[in-house]
């Protein structure tokens, strides 16, 4: 497939885990991602959520630099209304000034995951106008023209990418900036993505749309083997329904013993149809049409599951489905070189 790939770990924690077993399992996730191919790795900002381990994208990239080569790491992503705009660009300048090249900074806009946290991050609300104009103070501290010198000073800053659905796509549109997008947005069609490089305002550092399409991606030697790596994030969703929070990942057979209701059931159904899992023939196919209908040059898979071991292998196989020539060759080495240092061979850029 002529697309990059590349990983989005959340730092899931596992039943009968600590924490910091998550993210130790983030740090190896992420070293046998590079040895595979893979364009990019990426983490997640989360708060006080149970059954996710990383809050802190900045910290953590720092980890995964330190521990890998040559892949390139970044966040999917840095929630802005959590932050001053000034102090995410001091933290991605110091990383890009640490690991030039290799650093990507995705950026969203969603809240707390419930009230008291959002209480807790002193944020109420994530309206679209203000988050275009955080991008835009940003941007400006990073391209060193606000009205304040941020340091460390780089060569050429870390390329911006947007996270989120419509309303996601239309400010990378107007901002010119790569989107990368998943969830439901995924299942209506080419019109938003059509839109998405229709609208598009060049940008110095992007002069041309760019979409990276994200899902979970589980492969195994069969279809239902495949669906059975897919239970614990779903059964993990549906109880978070419940509950107001993530639990741990738990085993396959221990949520084999769990009630099902209906509620639990239409939860089950909707993580399952949002998810590409099957043998790699089915995988592939399913990810052609995907990229077919949206255009997309970049694939971001977000699995995860209570084994380790079967995730692991899950990602070699799905890198093995693009191959390693496909990805060093990706597209994606164009944008990070809005960052100007990376024209590496088995990294990625988003």
């Amino acid at each position: 497939m002529d697309v990059a790939l590349s990983l989005l770990d959340r730092s899931r924690t596992r039943e009968g885990q600590d924490d910091a077993s998550a993210l130790r399992q983030t740090l190896h996730r992420a070293e046998l991602a590079e040895a595979s191919g893979y364009q990019r790795f990426w983490v997640a900002e989360h708060h006080a959520v149970p059954g996710v381990a990383s809050g802190t994208p900045a910290l953590l990239i720092q980890a995964l630099a330190d521990r890998t080569r040559h892949i390139r790491v970044g966040s999917a992503g840095v929630m802005l209304p959590n932050h001053q705009p000034i102090v995410v660009a001091e933290q991605f300048a110091t990383l890009e000034a640490l690991h030039p090249g290799r650093i990507d900074l995705g950026v969203g806009r969603s809240l707390g995951f419930t009230a008291p946290i959002r209480d807790a991050l002193r944020t109420t609300r994530a309206d679209p106008d203000d988050f275009v104009a955080d991008i835009d103070e940003l941007r400006a501290y990073l391209d060193d023209t606000a009205m304040v010198s941020i340091r460390p000073r780089v060569a050429q800053p870390p390329p911006l990418f947007v996270l989120g659905t419509g309303a996601g796509l239309r400010v990378a549109a107007r901002l010119g900036l790569p989107a990368v997008v998943a969830g439901p947005i995924l299942t209506q069609g080419p019109e938003p993505f059509d839109r998405y490089r229709a609208d598009y305002r060049p940008s110095a550092a992007n002069p041309e749309p760019y979409l990276v399409i994200g899902a979970d991606i589980l492969i195994a030697d069969t279809e239902a083997d495949a669906a059975d790596l897919l239970l614990p994030e779903g059964w993990a969703m549906a109880l978070s329904r419940e509950r107001g929070f993530f639990p741990p990942l738990s085993p396959v057979e221990a949520l084999r013993r769990l009630p099902v209701t209906e509620r639990r059931q239409r939860a089950l159904d909707g993580t399952a149809a949002a998810a590409i899992v099957g043998t790699e023939d089915q995988v592939a196919e399913q990810i052609e049409k995907l990229v077919a209908t949206t255009g997309a040059a970049e694939v971001l898979s977000s699995a995860s599951t209570f084994d380790v071991d079967a995730l692991y292998a899950s990602d070699a196989r799905l890198a093995r489905l693009f191959g390693v020539g496909a990805v060093s060759a990706a597209p994606t080495a164009r944008i990070a070189s809005a960052s100007e240092a990376t024209t590496t061979s088995a990294n990625r850029d988003r």
